[in-house]
């Protein structure tokens, strides 16, 4: 298959621990060519889907991972798959991106499938999940933020869409800096926030999920540095061999399907004890630490999900 990759500058990525590049090398291995190029060379041209960027080859070699051909205008109606993989933040440039791919169906495979990514970021789909999630609150209005903390006492307040750990603070008891943190970041955006009630179990590990087409094939769990709430492994997250709980498979058993039927091929679920946090579409990691602790080869069972699809 001819595949073309959206996804951020390849050359400053870890070889270890990228997703994208986990994915970029299994589709090589399987005999299919790779054309990549950058968000910002993505554009509409009278009726075509187009990108500027180039033939790519990668190998597992550090300082040397990539090798470019020239740079061609490609049109994307003639791939066979087209993959979504830039980081967020999801805004509009990333909103905007999601329209332009959602016009080379029903011809090309876009993946993650760009209409549902576009409706479900992380924070906001598992709000359709209320029995599964600690108590939320998704509000810019600071009086409604301040009866959420009234009622919950200790809490985690973040940026709706934010990724990494960024700007992911915990707000105990006897903490007075809502009024300050909501007026920090109502004037930055116009974004709402959202507020969650504190898990004391984060300090045993925030659990990620990998589903490929709805179904979990493994989990790793991320450990935060002593004296950090956040356990992303951007802010120094240790990652730790798991596996799966009951309760665990009780979350992706109500999800998978949705996830399924709306073209969500690779997701990363987070769970905090008992509770589903997020749910990540729109570029998800943790492949590669997956593959190292349990020796399956996740990346291939996405490609077998997406040529699965293709065949259909």
């Amino acid at each position: 298959m001819k595949i073309a990759i959206q996804m951020d500058p390849i050359g400053p990525v870890d070889i270890n621990a990228d997703s994208s590049f986990r994915i970029a090398e299994e589709a090589q291995a399987r005999g299919h060519s790779l054309f990549y190029y950058t968000p910002d060379q993505l554009a509409y041209q009278e009726g075509r889907v187009t990108a500027r960027g180039w033939p790519l080859t990668v190998r597992r070699v550090q300082g040397d991972h990539f090798t470019l051909g020239d740079k061609t205008e490609v049109d994307l109606a003639e791939f066979d798959v087209v993959w979504l993989r830039q980081d967020p933040p999801f805004d509009m440039g990333y909103i905007t991106s999601t329209h332009l791919l959602d016009r080379l169906s029903p011809g090309t495979l876009v993946v993650n499938d760009p209409f549902w990514v576009r409706n479900y970021p992380e924070k906001l789909l598992v709000l359709d999940f209320p029995d599964l999630t600690p108590p939320t609150t998704v509000a810019r209005d600071l009086e409604t933020l301040k009866a959420f903390k009234e009622k919950h006492h200790d809490i985690i307040l973040k940026p709706l869409y934010g990724n990494g750990g960024a700007g992911v603070f915990r707000l105990g008891p006897d903490d007075r800096n809502l009024g300050s943190l909501h007026e920090l970041f109502t004037g930055i955006n116009n974004e709402p926030l959202i507020a969650q009630k504190f898990l004391p179990d984060v300090s045993n590990g925030d659990k990620r999920v990998i589903l490929v087409d709805g179904e979990p094939v493994g989990a790793i769990n991320r450990v935060p540095k002593k004296g950090e709430v956040r356990s992303n492994m951007h802010v120094g997250g240790r990652p730790e061999k798991i596996g799966l709980t009951e309760r665990d498979l009780e979350i992706c058993a109500r999800i998978g399907p949705l996830l399924r039927e709306k073209g969500q091929i690779f997701v990363g679920i987070d769970v905090i004890g008992d509770y589903l946090t997020e749910i990540n579409v729109t570029s998800p990691t943790g492949i590669q630490e997956l593959e190292r602790f349990d020796g399956t080869n996740i990346a291939e069972k996405i490609w077998q999900a997406i040529e699965g699809r293709r065949a259909r």
